[in-house]
Formats: structure tokens, sequence, C-alpha cells
């Protein structure tokens, strides 16, 4: 690109206020927004630059609504590492526009709702299951801070065989790093499947429960976090948390 190239192009803010007209900070919100785009492809970011001769659009619909923050549930495969990078987002980039389920394809995906994730309940890279997003700090607050006090419901497949009065055991009478476990609510779902529903668990803790009492764990899956479960989610889709749902 030549010097008089770069001179020719300006903000496509400044350009979007221009056409409307409006406030240059408008102009940001509806780019934000989703709701500009150039030659035919919305371009979400105020600062680009466009030169005189590309097309700019404003959607018809296009709102100076405020852009809420979005909490994302993901069906996490086993193997799949969903910690968060630096700028972030998932390290990962399965949090696609292609990966999201259909069931939630009415409500409108932005750049922005991938960007300032906070991972509320991690899970190690073997297991699989229900995994939170949030950029909320109400629902960060009570994932997170308040962990200690939100259910949830882990499915454990095992191998061997459990000691004389094993499942007692699981469910209280267990120590974990030098400390006794509270009560939990530990049973039976097969021959191979146990199912936890306990609080504040901490990492390594179900694999360490299970070594106790005689048993190994094959796979883990996690299908419920306080109120919400995994429910129909596919393996490896993920949707937003709608507005009437609460943990």
């Amino acid at each position: 690109m030549t010097d008089s190239t770069k001179d020719s192009t300006v903000r496509l803010a400044k350009r979007v206020s221009e056409m409307l007209p409006c406030s240059r900070r408008e102009a940001e919100q509806y780019i934000e927004g989703g709701w500009v785009s150039v030659d035919g492809v919305v371009v979400e970011e105020a600062g680009a630059r466009v030169s005189e001769e590309q097309a700019i659009a404003v959607a018809k619909d296009a709102t100076l609504l405020e852009i809420l923050p979005v909490t994302i549930l993901l069906h996490k495969p086993a193997g799949f590492n969903a910690d968060i990078g630096k700028d972030g987002a998932p390290a990962l980039s399965c949090l696609s526009l292609e990966s999201r389920t259909a069931t939630c394809r009415q409500q409108r995906f932005l750049k922005r709702h991938l960007g300032g994730l906070t991972l509320t309940n991690p899970l190690a890279t073997t297991a699989s299951g229900l995994v939170v997003f949030t950029q909320d700090f109400r629902v960060a607050r009570k994932l997170v801070d308040e962990a200690a006090r939100v259910e949830q419901e882990i499915i454990v497949e095992v191998a061997g065989n459990i000691v004389e009065n094993g499942l007692a055991l699981l469910n209280h009478g267990l120590p974990f790093n030098g400390k006794p476990l509270p009560p939990i609510k530990v049973s039976w779902q097969n021959e191979t499947r146990l199912r936890f529903a306990l609080k504040g668990v901490l990492p390594g803790q179900i694999e360490h429960m299970c070594k106790m009492v005689g048993l190994s764990v094959v796979a883990m899956k996690r299908i419920r976090i306080g109120r919400i479960a995994m429910s129909s989610l596919p393996v490896g889709e993920w949707r937003y948390l709608q507005e009437f749902e609460r943990f």
C-alpha cells in the first residue's frame, strides 16, 4: 500500500457519522453493535480504515441500545483445553460462530462476545461437560466467589471393585488434602457409573475419592451447574444463557 493510498482512507466511524448523520460516539456504537457493513461484510471495529470507494451500509434495524454482557454455555469435549487466553478469549477457537448451537442462533453474535470472558468453573482437559464463560460480573460472582454454595452434578464412569461400605464412604467419611470432606450425594446410575452432586469441588477431588474406595476414574462429565443443566446441548457446541435463566 502506497503512502497516497494510506492518506486517502479514514476511520469507519467518521464515514458512518457523516452518512447518518450522528455523533462519532454513536457511530462507534453502531459499528461495535454489528450494524455496519463495508462492501457487504460486517465490520465491528470502529477504527477500521476505509476508502472513499468502499460501500458503507448501516442496517435498517440498527439500534443504539446497550450491548449487554453475555454468558456462554459450552459442552466441552474431552481432550479440549478451555482455559482463557491472555486476551480474555478462550485459548482455542471452540467458541466460533459455526459451533453455536442452532437453538440460539436467533441471538445476534458479535465478536465482542468472545472478549473479556471469565471461565467460572474449570474442568480438567480429560473431562467433558458443561463449562461456563461469562462477561457478566453477577454470574462470575455467583459461580466463582460463591462457588462453595453452588451444586454441581457430575457423572463418573469408573472401573474396579468398590470396597465394602464404599458408597457410604463416598457420601461422607473421606478426607481430601488432609481435611475431612463435607457430606455429598453419590449414587449408582448403573454398574459402572456414579452420579456425584456436590458443592465446591476441588481439582483432583473426585479421582481421589474414587481411589480411596477401590475405584479408578475412566471418564467424567459435568451435566449441571446450579440450576443450569447441559440438557441436549451437543458436544462441542455452545449457546447463550437466556435472560430468564438463573444459576
